[in-house]
């Protein structure tokens, strides 16, 4: 091989080097979803929120009204309003709905039978919810590390979900904080589905 020729390999890998180093532009920016949180007094959303931005558990203060949190996945961003779940405040949840493309429903699964009932009766009106009800729904069954804790098995049935969200896209998910891999796959299953409809949208 000439001199010539082997001069212009090296100036071509080191082009292509050049390339690889300086070239590669930005990572694509990661999808954004507005996801709405909502759930009984005590049944948690803040503190399983705060876990999964990797926020001090001591800074976690029950929310009476309503706060946002961007929660980061490595394929999509969560920008989730959480509104408080007290008597006073849930009458007033559905002025929050518009523009949100998923839902999280976070129920206490270790709860009195009353404040059960009453998270059953939310649920179903958000399912039902003109704003919300063709919207992927995440439902967690906190607390599964209490005694008390109900199976995932009986909240499906104890919520009529089957009959209720028929056709409809939703995941029922045990969690606790003890467990993060299992809330952060929980999260991953939302995520897919928010992702789905959004070709869905685009095929439309």
């Amino acid at each position: 091989m000439s001199d010539l020729r082997i001069t212009e390999a090296f100036l071509y890998m080191d082009y292509l080097c050049f390339r690889a180093l300086c070239c590669k532009g930005p990572p694509p920016a990661r999808p954004e979803y507005d996801l709405v949180c909502i759930g009984l007094t005590g049944s948690g959303k803040t503190s399983l929120l705060s876990k999964l931005c990797s926020e001090s558990p001591n800074s976690v203060v029950s929310t009476t009204g309503f706060s946002i949190k961007a929660v980061p996945f490595q394929n999509a961003i969560l920008n989730v309003k959480e509104l408080g779940g007290a008597d006073n405040i849930r009458k007033y949840w559905s002025r929050y709905y518009q523009g949100s493309q998923g839902v999280i429903f976070v129920l206490d699964s270790a709860s009195s039978e009353d404040d059960l009932e009453t998270a059953r009766n939310e649920l179903h009106s958000a399912l039902q919810h003109p704003q919300l009800c063709t919207l992927p729904f995440l439902i967690l069954a906190n607390h599964q590390d209490k005694p008390a804790a109900r199976s995932v098995q009986e909240v499906k049935k104890y919520f009529e979900l089957e009959p209720l969200a028929r056709g409809k896209r939703w995941i029922l998910q045990p969690c606790s904080l003890d467990d993060m891999d299992a809330l952060k796959d929980s999260f991953s299953q939302l995520i897919n589905l928010l992702e789905e409809k959004d070709h869905e949208a685009v095929r439309m």
